[in-house]
């Protein structure tokens, strides 16, 4: 596996990352943390995020499992997994995700591709276990993109189809009622129009390291968000070919998530080594998200 470099994520020594780019994967902790309300100093580094689009309630995905951050003290809602990679899907309470199992569970190493129909308490394999770590994994309206050393399309999670893609993608974000998905990499924003079988670069992109395609309940969105290394915001109202800044966020990103706002300006949460933060106003200014 090619190395990982700050940009593909400078993070805790321990961590491993939201649906990203691979790397040699530290070892899950022999302990297994009771699922019962924890102080947020006790979520480990946080991989993906996800808010539903209509209650708002925030999921974080972590070296340890799948965390309720809605309140001010997360709760721990599923076993023991170290989801590297995550990502919902348009059905209501059903996921996707990827990594390494934990104590307690019977999944392969690494997992493969892994689903939830239940919000993520219990998780069943799929496809290709043993085989990959998806460390990138979104949902299109293709199927599924992940990346695991090489890019990947599924149309229906068991069947895999390799693309000739050869950059090294940090994020992978897509919609579910949208074929286009975006890639980040060191050198700039990749785009692809068809579900992750092609891509193209995106000429003068700024180099975000971060990025989500807005939810959107209507219609299919167009509206998408990104954060660079260093904490400044990006938003693109035309998903993904032109970008605009609009602010930075404080601390040390870990995952983003959004969707369509008003006036063009997506709402956009982002999980910080400060805790989850929200922005309404298409990232000019944030807050805590949790009550």
């Amino acid at each position: 596996m090619k190395p990982r470099t700050a940009f593909l994520r400078a993070r805790l020594p321990l961590a491993a990352t939201l649906v990203l780019a691979p790397l040699a994967l530290a070892g899950c902790s022999s302990a297994t943390p009771p699922p019962s309300p924890a102080p947020a100093a006790t979520v480990s580094h946080v991989h993906g995020i996800t808010v539903d689009p209509v209650t708002t309630k925030i999921l974080l995905a972590t070296h340890d499992g799948l965390f309720d951050a809605s309140k001010k003290t997360p709760v721990k809602v599923s076993d023991t997994i170290d989801l590297m990679g995550f990502t919902p899907t348009g059905d209501p309470n059903v996921y996707f995700a990827s990594g390494h199992p934990g104590p307690g569970t019977s999944l392969p190493n690494p997992v493969g591709l892994i689903r939830s129909a239940d919000a993520g308490k219990t998780w069943q394999q799929v496809s290709r276990g043993g085989q990959s770590d998806f460390h990138a994994l979104t949902v299109s309206g293709g199927g599924l993109v992940a990346f695991d050393g090489q890019m990947r399309t599924s149309t229906d999670g068991t069947t895999w189809q390799t693309s000739t893609a050869t950059f090294t993608p940090a994020v992978l974000a897509g919609s579910p009622a949208s074929s286009v998905v975006l890639a980040t990499t060191q050198e700039g924003v990749q785009r692809s129009t068809d579900g992750g079988k092609s891509w193209r670069s995106v000429p003068g992109s700024p180099v975000i390291q971060f990025a989500a395609i807005a939810a959107s309940v209507e219609k299919a969105p167009t509206e998408a968000v990104g954060v660079t290394p260093d904490g400044t915001v990006y938003v693109s109202s035309d998903a993904g070919l032109s970008w605009t800044a609009t602010g930075k966020i404080s601390g040390q990103v870990e995952a983003v998530t959004a969707k369509e706002g008003s006036a063009g300006k997506p709402w956009l949460w982002a999980s910080t080594t400060d805790g989850v933060q929200v922005s309404t106003d298409g990232g000019a200014t944030f807050r805590p998200a949790a009550s």
